[in-house]
């Protein structure tokens, strides 16, 4: 035997230990699992029938149909008046220039004192801290 031949017989030997392995772990098939079902074929069809025809569930905006009725106690009045009244209001999600005009705040510092101060810094003079 030359060494081509004795390579060739130890990969085959080598081979057919690893398929002997793999065959000891390979898992069984069973195929598609057993129909297990208690129901007659007229009983599902009518399921069936009857699921098709209902509406759709999932169904969003124009394919789900009219909305439904909300009873509410609130009087068509009062829902008015209150429209008027948040339409008046201010809004209180504005912003820098929209958002109006800035409340009064009460300061303790007297006008004149922050008058001087301003004109003292405008001249580069020393603040007195």
């Amino acid at each position: 035997m030359n060494t081509k031949q004795r390579i060739a017989a130890l990969s085959a030997i080598a081979f057919a230990m690893l398929g002997a392995a793999g065959a000891v772990h390979a898992e069984t098939y069973e195929g598609v699992h057993p129909i297990t079902s208690a129901a007659s074929r007229a009983d599902v069809r009518a399921e069936a029938v009857a699921a098709a025809r209902a509406d759709n569930p999932y169904a969003d905006g124009a394919d789900a149909g009219p909305a439904a009725v909300i009873a509410s106690s609130t009087t068509r009045a009062t829902v008015r008046a209150e429209a008027v009244a948040a339409a008046h209001a201010d809004n209180p999600y504005a912003e820098g220039a929209s958002s109006g005009v800035a409340p009064m705040v009460a300061s303790t510092v007297d006008r004149a004192a922050v008058r001087a101060a301003a004109r003292a810094a405008a001249r580069g003079d020393a603040l007195p801290l």
